[in-house]
């Protein structure tokens, strides 16, 4: 299902000087395979090391889920 509404100012997410719309975070509940917890700490500890910035698990997650969408087209 795809998101729908109209992008304005009464959307209720933020919307930079240049109009550009940013969405929020939405909490969500996943179930992941047993193997992919040790493998997202250790990505998280390399970008944080990499990036000189904290990254959690959800970080790597939303960050893997952006490429993945990313290159079949669905977002930009």
């Amino acid at each position: 299902m795809m998101d729908k509404h109209t992008h304005d100012e009464h959307c209720g997410h933020g919307h930079d000087e240049h109009g550009e719309h940013e969405h929020g975070l939405v909490e969500v509940t996943i179930e992941l395979e047993d193997e992919h917890l040790p493998a997202l700490d250790e990505v998280a500890a390399e970008l944080t090391k990499e990036l000189k910035q904290p990254w959690d698990r959800g970080a790597v997650v939303r960050l893997a889920l952006s490429e993945f969408f990313s290159r079949r087209g669905k977002i930009t």
